[in-house]
């Protein structure tokens, strides 16, 4: 999980549809109504109807522990509010992490002032170990790349989080090194982080 064995499969997507022209403070176009697939994955926006298996999967110790800004613990009412983009640490560009229509994950990217994409992730913990996260990984940043123009891309874990790394990895991120106490979680102790980074032309198909 970051502060969000199969390959990659051929990409297909839908048409992607923009708010007219509003635009981001930083010139990124607000999406909607997009939704990326990697066969019989996808990546889509939250719904009302995705309340329950929000809960469930963020109600996860696991989760909770490398993810420190989740509520814990995390209700309907919490999942409404990410759902409806009332959180404002939550990431611009969010979507749920579907196998055949389930939610497995989420995954979601904010874009910084200097054009660089923040991205964050988490899996369930019945769908873990099933190579679905690198593959929803890789989709979102061809969509960074591509779509959005972005210069780079980059994720952050606690250092003691290696699946998640792992995950990094397995999509071409190289790590950069550590961000001295630079997370502060809810009993006010701070924790380092790892920082890895994607830039155009290092992402393979």
């Amino acid at each position: 999980m970051v502060l969000g064995a199969q390959a990659p499969g051929r990409v297909g997507r839908r048409p992607i549809l923009y708010e007219g022209r509003r635009k981001a403070a930083f010139g990124v176009r607000r999406l909607r109504g997009l939704e990326l697939r990697d066969e019989d994955l996808a990546l889509r926006p939250w719904t009302e109807d995705d309340v329950l298996a929000l809960v469930a999967a963020c109600n996860d110790v696991e989760i909770t522990r490398w993810i420190p800004a989740i509520p814990s613990p995390y209700t309907e009412a919490d999942a409404l509010s990410f759902i409806h983009g009332e959180v404002s640490t939550g990431p611009e560009h969010s979507f749920a992490i579907t196998l055949d229509q389930k939610v497995v994950g989420s995954i979601g990217m904010s874009v910084t002032a200097s054009q660089t994409g923040q991205i964050g992730y988490w899996c369930a913990r019945e769908s873990r170990g099933l190579g679905l996260t690198p593959r929803a990984l890789r989709l979102i940043c061809r969509f960074g790349f591509r779509e959005l123009g972005l210069g780079r891309l980059e994720l952050i874990t606690e250092p003691e989080n290696l699946p998640s790394q792992r995950v990094a990895e397995k999509v071409d991120f190289r790590r950069e090194g550590v961000l001295r106490s630079h997370v502060l979680h809810s009993d006010r102790s701070r924790h380092d982080s790892v920082v890895f980074s994607l830039l155009p032309g290092e992402l393979r198909d």
